[in-house]
């Protein structure tokens, strides 16, 4: 992942959905809100926690609000941010000109995202539910018992990570593949976007 020093210098190196995120970020910054450059993109927080993050996807631009599910939402622009997510629900841009039409429901968004910061709501997650291993990693962890001990080191956000990235693929070998992949990543303690 490479690293910005700050949103102008992201913003310059963009090649996708550059205008959409400019004009975005003018609507962003009319709220007041904190800017910076966390995982890689351009991140907003309010009371000293994360709101909103930009994610240019190759389809549209998103703004990815992290407790989006509290969000009241009157516009109905929010779309769930994928089936595992529990809190984050985003907003879905695919030209300047969506941009400033949805303005308006990207301030409230964002107004009813900082009023959750600065009263401290937060979201009630569902508990985590045990997970079901793919067979073809039960085999490799029963056959290695030292990537056994590595695997039971990860923290359960990441053996999560790696539980779905595993499973998401419909053929045993593709699963066998992605496995021997990220073995190197597991024996160093690392999740599956850790570099």
């Amino acid at each position: 992942m490479k690293s910005y020093a700050d949103v102008d210098a992201y913003l310059a190196d963009a090649r996708r959905w550059r205008a959409e995120m400019q004009a975005l970020r003018g609507v962003i910054l009319g709220e007041g809100l904190e800017e910076a450059i966390k995982w890689g993109k351009p991140c907003y927080a309010s009371h000293g926690g994360n709101v909103a993050i930009m994610q240019p996807f190759k389809p549209h631009l998103a703004l990815m609000f992290f407790k989006g599910t509290l969000l009241s939402d009157p516009h109905g622009v929010l779309v769930p941010q994928g089936e595992n997510s529990q809190a984050a629900m985003r907003i879905e841009f695919t030209s300047v000109d969506e941009v400033r039409s949805r303005a308006d429901a990207v301030r409230a968004c964002l107004a009813e995202a900082v009023e959750l910061e600065r009263s401290g709501t937060k979201v009630a997650f569902e508990p985590a539910s045990e997970l079901a291993l793919p067979d073809e990693l039960g085999d490799a962890l029963e056959a290695d018992p030292d990537l056994r001990a590595a695997w039971e080191e990860l923290t359960p956000g990441r053996q999560r990570g790696y539980v779905l990235h595993f499973s998401s693929a419909k053929k045993a070998e593709t699963r066998a593949a992605r496995i021997e992949r990220c073995t190197p990543a597991i024996r160093a303690g690392k999740g599956l976007n850790d570099r």
